[in-house]
């Protein structure tokens, strides 16, 4: 499934953006964040140098409905707030991509990461357009689960030889030791590594030729 890395520009007016072009050395994660038609309610850890005029700016603001600060120390806090304009939000919930929390914002551009299928990124992409919301896409990979590229036998025979050290310089165990330490005989534990590594090596080709093309 692909997994694309965006970086947003939030446009002047959207109360989060605007603080923190003003606090420029502020940044913001977003921990957790859910929206309807009429608002939006996020869990922020908000972290600066001078961290009390970044927290009166939030609450000064008028689309900010609500501020309540959970937790203070020593230049970070963490705050929920309710707001009439979860504009962030809109463009995840039209295109129904599910956005990985936490993402952080800083000086007006927020950092996404997004793992959809295709259909659903451009769908995001057009919601972006219709709200106006600059963004650039960094990198786009596939994601592959470990269990999908691998046979359970083969995962298990390559997590083992990792922890062992046999892929060590210089090696820590010896391919007969780890044949014997699972049980297996040696052959087929050579074997067993050659499909799990022949995988592993032709999924990284594939992804860094994707890579290539990009930049490209």
């Amino acid at each position: 499934m692909p997994r694309a890395e965006l970086t947003l520009t939030v446009p002047e007016g959207v109360w989060i953006g605007d603080i923190s072009r003003d606090h420029p050395e502020a940044r913001f994660r977003i921990l957790a964040a859910l929206t309807d038609d009429d608002a939006g309610v996020g869990l922020a850890e908000v972290i600066a140098t001078d961290l009390p005029p970044v927290i009166t700016a939030i609450d000064a603001d008028e689309t900010v409905t609500e501020l309540e600060i959970l937790q203070t120390d020593d230049g970070k806090a963490l705050v929920q707030f309710e707001t009439t304009t979860p504009f962030l939000l809109l463009p995840v919930q039209g295109s129904g991509v599910p956005l990985e929390l936490p993402f952080t914002l800083e000086n007006g551009r927020a950092e996404w990461e997004i793992t959809a299928p295709q259909h659903r990124l451009s769908a995001l992409a057009e919601q972006l357009d219709t709200f106006g919301i600059p963004y650039t896409v960094n990198q786009v990979s596939q994601r592959v689960e470990p269990e999908r590229l691998l046979t359970d036998s083969q995962l298990r025979l390559l997590l083992a030889a990792v922890d062992r050290g046999y892929y060590d310089t210089p090696r820590d165990c010896s391919l007969t030791e780890l044949a014997d330490e699972r049980g297996m005989a040696k052959s087929t534990a050579s074997e067993t590594l050659h499909r799990a590594e022949e995988a592993v090596v032709k999924r990284f080709v594939e992804d860094a030729n994707e890579d290539v093309l990009l930049e490209h």
